[in-house]
């Protein structure tokens, strides 16, 4: 099995943000890559082509919500997994971060064990073979 496939790219501008998410899942044996906005991740989203996309939805550059939509637009990128972290969780901000393309929503601020476990049900589901932290 090739760690390529537990790889987790996530497109966060706050440092701290992108520091906690990348530690805890570096820890539970993730291969994680980071962006600090829109325009590299969409980037790096074309050239990785990650399973998962871990999504903050007000970035710099492309916003987010440009930058799911770009993926779920182009047939080589649809299949990629988007869940948005967002610290916007006014009632409807859910609803409209999955019609908009998005795939599942984590609020900020992040919660360690559901972010782990978000990650491990994905994982668990796509691509079983691999053994997640909760194994």
């Amino acid at each position: 099995m090739s760690e390529d496939q537990k790889l987790v790219l996530y497109i966060e501008d706050n440092y701290h943000n992108r520091r906690i998410v990348q530690k805890v899942l570096e820890a539970k044996g993730y291969d994680i890559r980071l962006a600090e906005d829109g325009t590299v991740g969409w980037d790096m989203v074309q050239e990785l082509k990650p399973p998962l996309l871990l999504l903050d939805i007000s970035i710099p550059g492309l916003d987010g919500m440009e930058v799911v939509s770009r993926i779920k637009d182009n047939d080589n990128l649809k299949d990629i997994w988007v869940i948005a972290l967002t610290a916007s969780a006014m009632r409807g901000d859910k609803e409209r971060f999955l019609s908009s393309g998005c795939d599942d929503y984590l609020s900020k601020p992040i919660r360690v064990a559901e972010l782990l476990s978000k990650v491990d049900q994905f994982f668990a589901k796509v691509v079983p073979e691999i053994k997640t932290s909760q194994t």
